[in-house]
């Protein structure tokens, strides 16, 4: 019988445990002593990642001598400055981008490549554009590192994670109330009861980010439990996102507060602004253009979040400048926002932090 009972118990331990992480872990000292500022990491989950974030080997410079491709060949809208071997060049590499299965034809029709018949290829082309803003406008966020279309769609059709509104909540019972898309596990915030759906109001609306009000009760301070729940709930995703501790880009002094934080908070603040504009700019016009079978359940598209581009590592590819190869990605030289640039936040009295780079 005693037996019996501590094989019951082993098994009870091992079911508790499953949740946890095996050690040993990692953990590195970014901030100053005693203020809780460390980062910590799992190498067997580093290393999981570390296949999915390897950037693929840029292929050979062409010459940018000859005619223009808008000159050869029909309906080009965007690219059309580079030369013909350029613009080959950078299909190429889109299709192996976006569909290496499929190839040309995923986007093209062809019998006619200038017919924008299929969805996909005006999608392409919009994607082109944004893409070239990112590295032109949202450099506080980007820096020289930039973007490609492998950044997000790694050879997939659809980028690994986006995210679709999610639809009203049933609460099945009169007398339960708005259940404000909780209390029901998600992975998009780890399994937590927090609510799973906090994309809509802050990366494509434009509702405060806040735990606490700025201002005292009784006249201050009219942040609400669920407002806060919410906030919790995109903080997780982009911790999740990342890859890192809240204390990436907080000081545990104060979370609030900007001066102690690192300036990576800074780089995440521009993050959030600039998914927001892609989501309202650019993939929020394509409602149309996108066909039932790709759109979410409220019949809205696809949408970017931090882990569109990141995927679990604290810079997306492990911080791997594709876009110096593909410089026609670059776009016109355009300042940041007005508005952004003039609100942008400064953190006082912290160095950046330095993640360590998994070995590959």
């Amino acid at each position: 019988m005693n037996r019996i009972i501590r094989i019951l118990m082993a098994a009870a331990a091992g079911l508790v445990l499953t949740a946890c992480e095996r050690p040993p872990v990692d953990s590195v000292q970014h901030g100053y002593r005693g203020t809780g500022m460390l980062q910590v990491y799992n190498p067997r989950t580093i290393a999981e990642q570390i296949p999915g974030n390897q950037p693929p080997a840029a292929l050979p410079a062409a010459s940018s001598e000859g005619p223009k491709a808008r000159d050869i060949f029909q309906n080009v809208q965007v690219l059309g400055d580079l030369s013909v071997t350029q613009f080959t060049r950078h299909m190429t590499a889109i299709t192996s981008w976006v569909a290496p299965q499929e190839g040309c034809a995923y986007c093209h029709n062809l019998q006619n490549l200038a017919d924008d018949g299929k969805y996909t290829k005006v999608v392409a082309r919009k994607m082109l554009l944004m893409t070239q803003q990112i590295n032109a406008q949202w450099k506080p966020h980007v820096a020289e590192t930039g973007v490609t279309c492998y950044t997000c769609h790694r050879g997939n059709n659809i980028p690994q994670q986006v995210w679709f509104t999610a639809p009203a909540q049933q609460n099945g019972s009169n007398f339960i109330g708005d259940l404000a898309q909780q209390n029901q596990p998600s992975p998009v915030v780890g399994l937590a009861s927090l609510p799973y759906d906090p994309f809509t109001p802050y990366l494509l609306n434009d509702l405060p980010i806040r735990v606490n009000g700025e201002t005292a009760l009784p006249t201050g301070n009219r942040q609400s439990i669920k407002q806060a729940e919410f906030t919790y709930s995109l903080m997780d995703h982009m911790s999740t996102s990342l890859g890192v501790n809240c204390t990436y880009c907080h000081n545990t002094r104060n979370f609030a507060t900007w001066d102690g934080s690192s300036t990576q908070r800074v780089t995440a603040w521009h993050g959030i602004r600039m998914a927001r504009e892609l989501n309202q700019k650019h993939m929020v016009p394509l409602t149309d253009t996108f066909p039932a079978n790709r759109k979410g359940p409220t019949g809205d598209v696809a949408k970017v979040n931090c882990s569109t581009c990141h995927q679990g590592a604290y810079k997306p590819l492990y911080g791997a400048k594709m876009a110096k190869d593909y410089p026609e990605l670059l776009g016109p030289i355009v300042p940041a926002p007005a508005a952004d640039a003039a609100s942008a936040p400064t953190v006082v009295g912290m160095a950046p932090a330095q993640p360590a780079t998994p070995k590959k």
